[in-house]
């Protein structure tokens, strides 16, 4: 693709070369590009999010006038398919980029004097893999490098070094440093990922401003959901897929990788009476609880599908071959039925607001009426949740300094 234009400054092209962390071919893939693994005397790796949504995880600033190299690399591993991996800028208004997923797969947005566009280019990179990225410049051509191979080349996007108004550029990792409506297309910004090994125009720049890590990158992770214990999060039902109206059903299932202590694992209600319905973890078996006082337990099995599925009249729990059921008294079912039906209705996950909870746990799903719940569309959230990654032991999450 070309962007053509007159002569740019040399900082309008420097500006590029930090625009562009793209993708592995499905050839590397199959060939299982093997990156050397993390030294001792490297830094640590940076995990990406903050959980919060657009504030980045660490600002640095770098003078144009002392690069070092006319390149940037780091190495990057995430399985979330969104989110920002960093954004670029001598002056928010007119002179920025952003290298973020959509998808999976990278995407550049650009606006400045010279160009303004949004370009999605190479395979999906939210496989969990470590992928090296490199930007080069050749002339008036960038050149993007992953996993030692080219992958993509842009023609006359900038020129030699002109002048020196701007000299100053800001790296933000992980997010935003203007309003998500500023973007040419609106996306996600919360990214869980982990970056190490990064240099940027030839410095390893110190950050101006690091907002303390949610979790090491050094364990080993997975792919899913993970709720240390006291994380919470919570969706507006009027938000989610709707229940069936004839006859009247919602269903939620839950696919658990790990589960330890005890405490809320999700519960339906409203801000002033959190738990009309609610599902606890206690000693490895889920208790559902109804407002009315009626209790039952399940024993929890990790892997199988847990469903809760509410009817007009009876509350089923069940996982595998295994079904626990809860007959409601003629009134009670009407407490529930009416969360639907006003604005302060909600979705509770993990503990509830007050709760001494230790419990923790790792979903490898969440679903409501079939379809897919996204972590990063809940009304709030904790900021210490990994939206899509495990560590392989509940010790290793549990004993992250938050």
């Amino acid at each position: 693709m070309e962007s053509r234009g007159p002569l740019a400054t040399w900082h309008r092209l420097s500006l590029l070369l930090l625009l562009l962390p793209p993708a592995r071919t499905h050839q590397d893939q199959a060939m299982g590009y093997d990156l050397p693994s993390q030294q001792a005397q490297d830094p640590p790796a940076r995990h990406l999010s903050n959980g919060l949504g657009q504030e980045p995880v660490a600002v640095m600033k770098i003078n144009l006038t002392k690069i070092i190299k006319p390149s940037s690399s780091f190495e990057f591993r995430t399985w979330d398919p969104e989110g920002v991996i960093f954004y670029g800028d001598t002056n928010a208004e007119d002179d920025w980029f952003v290298l973020a997923l959509r998808d999976g797969r990278p995407e550049i947005q650009l606006h400045n004097l010279w160009a303004q566009l949004t370009v999605g280019t190479g395979p999906q990179l939210d496989d969990g893999r470590w992928h090296q990225v490199e930007i080069k410049i050749d002339g008036d051509s960038l050149l993007l490098w992953v996993d030692g191979e080219e992958m993509l080349r842009l023609r006359q996007v900038s020129g030699p070094l002109a002048n020196k108004s701007q000299p100053i550029m800001r790296i933000a990792l992980g997010g935003l440093l203007f309003p998500v409506s500023s973007l040419r297309l609106p996306l996600l910004p919360a990214l869980d990922g982990c970056m190490r090994k990064d240099t940027w125009l030839g410095h390893q720049a110190q950050p101006s401003a690091v907002f303390a890590s949610l979790r090491d990158c050094s364990v080993d992770l997975q792919p899913g959901m993970f709720f240390p214990p006291g994380a919470h999060a919570e969706f507006r039902l009027q938000d989610i897929p709707q229940p069936h109206a004839e006859p009247w059903v919602f269903s939620l299932d839950l696919t658990f990788k790990l589960a330890a202590g005890s405490g809320h694992l999700l519960a339906l209600g409203t801000e002033a009476n959190s738990s009309c319905l609610s599902l606890h973890l206690q000693d490895q078996e889920a208790v559902l609880s109804s407002g009315a006082g009626l209790q039952l337990a399940l024993p929890l099995a990790l892997g199988l599908p847990l469903q809760l599925k509410l009817g007009m009249f009876r509350v089923a729990l069940s996982q595998g071959p295994n079904t626990e059921v809860l007959v409601l008294p003629p009134l009670g079912f009407d407490p529930l039925f009416n969360l639907w039906s006003q604005p302060q209705g909600r979705l509770f996950l993990g503990a509830l607001p007050g709760e001494d909870s230790s419990a923790s746990f790792c979903l490898d799903g969440l679903w409501a009426q079939g379809q897919r719940l996204d972590i990063d569309q809940a009304l709030s959230r904790s900021r210490d949740i990994w939206t899509h990654s495990c560590p392989q032991s509940p010790g290793n999450g549990s004993d992250t300094s938050y």
